[in-house]
């Protein structure tokens, strides 16, 4: 009988590989400290990378995980140095990583130096020990400026490139989207894939693009469709 598990490439993904990949997240506005709480316990059941809170919710204890937050969120309209202050304080408040929301009106104004000078406040902000991701809705912008901002982004020191908030009109992640990203920064930096993700099929389309990274919260419903 054929295999029909999610593969990347020609080898099945484990849902233990997959786990170690996902930022398990829970951004709702409504959220309240019980479901951030339950969000974390089962952020340790299913063995994932990180818990990716709102910074409001922080400090929080999550033994065994890493702590990521976002600032700028999510909207990516506050003043760069809004941005730069909320990420220091959830950084001071235990986050390790931060995901900060670009300008994607900047953006699409092909005003790179703003763009620039956005990612360089935050990652200024927060120094170099904390890993920063760059949300650029991907699915609003065309294909020649998705790679024009990853190059910015790199230029401007992150660690990732991210493609959604999940909250924009236009979309979320996709997998031509990844491909570009991951094509632009070639190995640099990493590429989180977010926005949408619900299935295990869709999570090892986006791995097998280039994706290093999964932001979701469905991360049971996809973990489950990988094997042990």
């Amino acid at each position: 009988m054929a295999d029909t598990s999610p593969q990347t490439g020609d080898r099945a993904l484990t849902r233990r590989e997959v786990a170690a990949m996902i930022d398990h997240t829970l951004l709702a506005p409504g959220a309240t400290a019980a479901d951030v709480a339950a969000t974390i316990d089962e952020a340790r059941e299913l063995g994932v990378y990180a818990v990716c809170l709102s910074p409001s919710m922080l400090p929080v204890r999550a033994p065994g995980l890493v702590v990521a937050t976002v600032a700028g969120f999510p909207s990516g309209k506050h003043h760069s140095l809004i941005k730069g202050s909320e990420a220091r304080l959830a950084v001071e408040q235990g986050a390790a990583e931060v995901d900060m929301v670009i300008d994607v009106g900047v953006v699409l104004a092909q005003d790179y130096n703003a763009v620039l000078a956005d990612i360089v406040t935050v990652r200024e902000a927060v120094g170099r020990d904390t890993v920063l991701k760059v949300i650029i809705e991907s699915a609003a912008l065309p294909d020649p400026t998705i790679a024009e901002v990853c190059r910015t982004a790199e230029r401007a020191g992150a660690d990732f490139v991210k493609t959604s908030t999940g909250f924009h009109p236009a979309g979320g992640a996709d997998v031509r989207a990844v491909r570009i990203m991951a094509d632009t920064v070639g190995g640099r930096l990493g590429v989180k894939a977010s926005g949408g993700i619900r299935t295990a099929e869709f999570a090892a389309e986006l791995i097998a693009a280039g994706a290093t990274r999964l932001g979701m919260s469905a991360s049971r419903a996809v973990l489950q469709g990988f094997p042990e």
